[in-house]
């Protein structure tokens, strides 16, 4: 199989998993896929989990910028400075 369709495939099932874990309000639901698909394919699954965690990571990185640019036009709205970017959970150091 070429890399290009497993990284489709991977990634089409990624999206597909996240979509499920919304509706269900299962946050782990898609270590129960990997488990599946590393039964059957380790490739196929280190593919998939590299696509979820792509995924998930931008899903909180859109988050974040949401609300801290909602905050920021509030600040500016209220006359306030606008609220310093800090990533939750770190020191802030490496931004």
């Amino acid at each position: 199989m070429s890399e290009k369709v497993l990284q489709e495939l991977a990634d089409k099932l990624a999206a597909d998993t996240i979509k499920a874990m919304d509706a269900l309000g299962d946050d782990r639901l898609y270590e129960q896929v990997a488990k599946v698909l590393g039964a059957s394919s380790q490739t196929s699954e280190e593919a998939y989990l590299t696509c979820i965690r792509i995924r998930l990571a931008e899903r909180r990185g859109r988050d974040f910028l949401t609300n801290h640019v909602k905050e920021a036009l509030k600040a500016r709205k209220e006359g306030r400075d606008a609220p310093e970017a800090l990533a939750p959970g770190s020191d802030n150091e490496h931004l």
